[in-house]
């Protein structure tokens, strides 16, 4: 439970940060043409650091199930094993989706894959957020 709890800490604290250094950046291009613009070079070196993430997940239509996935993960499962278990869609073989570009994913998925710190499936950092799609339990192996 608390690496569940840990993970959508995380994606929460740093969501708002995220939110808030756009906003600043917005603001302070509004107030003088030099410092917009600085600020807006930043604003993209940033982003393209982190424009693609490595994700995993596991996909439920219905919350029972994946609040079963979760505490298999808690038990210290594997996170590819929980996933081919669990998984209800096409990324069943350990629930690898691979490289995905920022602007690819439903919002609360892109949100908790970017605000979410590399780990491995051995020792998966996850979170559960609802999408159209259903529940997703995400995990991130890396960023570029």
């Amino acid at each position: 439970m608390g690496k569940k709890g840990g993970g959508a800490a995380a994606a929460g604290g740093k969501k708002g940060d995220a939110k808030g250094g756009a906003g600043g950046g917005k603001g302070a291009g509004g107030k003088g043409g030099k410092g917009g613009a600085t600020d807006a070079g930043k604003e993209t070196k940033e982003k393209k650091g982190y424009n693609h993430v490595k994700v995993r997940h596991i996909l439920c239509e219905k919350q029972s199930k994946s609040l079963e996935a979760l505490a298999e993960l808690q038990k210290g499962l594997k996170f590819n094993e929980v996933a081919t278990k669990f998984s209800e869609d096409k990324a069943r073989n350990g629930g690898d989706l691979g490289w995905m570009v920022r602007g690819s994913m439903v919002g609360a998925f892109q949100d908790a894959a970017f605000a979410l710190s590399n780990s491995t499936t051995a020792n998966p950092n996850y979170v559960q957020v609802k999408t159209k799609f259903g529940y997703h339990i995400i995990m991130v192996e890396d960023k570029k």
